[in-house]
């Protein structure tokens, strides 16, 4: 670090209690002249803090997910989703759980339409199902229905697709 990081990072420590690891994204971000202000803050944990950083690595827009109510394994299904230039709004919902959002990518990334099963009451299970039957070219509307358990969905799914 030149003088004027060691400046900064001084400060920061000095008026923050944080952790080892902490000190350490923040050190990464200064080396990189990074704008460590946007995550160089107590109320992101080290996951989060890396995850901000690595966006800024890649000049990504971090301020869709520079939110402590993300936690850091859904920072990074839309930092992914934003550096493959996928329209993360599908997803960046915090009711989302990663593995939610992680589906919902995988979607996006195939050209389905996420419209249907983007949506908190679907768990990652069943939107895995309803995706599939979308890829498959099946009409998913019999099963469309968040009551409906994943295995349910693709007993459905599999009687449509044989009836092709």
């Amino acid at each position: 670090m030149n003088p004027e990081q060691e400046k900064i990072y001084n400060e920061l420590i000095s008026k923050y209690n944080f952790n080892e690891k902490q000190k350490e994204q923040i050190r990464l971000g200064l080396e990189a002249n990074l704008d460590i202000s946007i995550y160089a803050k107590p109320e992101f944990n080290i996951g989060q803090m890396r995850q901000i950083r690595l966006g800024l690595m890649k000049n990504l827009d971090v301020s869709i997910y520079t939110k402590p109510e993300f936690e850091w394994n859904q920072m990074v299904e839309i930092r992914l989703g934003l550096e493959q230039k996928l329209d993360v709004l599908w997803y960046i919902n915090p009711e989302f759980t990663w593995e939610q959002m992680l589906q919902i990518r995988g979607g996006l990334e195939k050209g389905l339409d996420v419209s249907i099963c983007a949506k908190p009451e679907f768990d990652e299970l069943q939107i895995i199902q309803i995706l599939e039957g979308l890829e498959n070219n099946v009409d998913v509307t019999p099963y469309l229905n968040p009551g409906i358990d994943w295995k349910e969905m693709k007993r459905i799914r599999l009687k449509l697709e044989s009836n092709k």
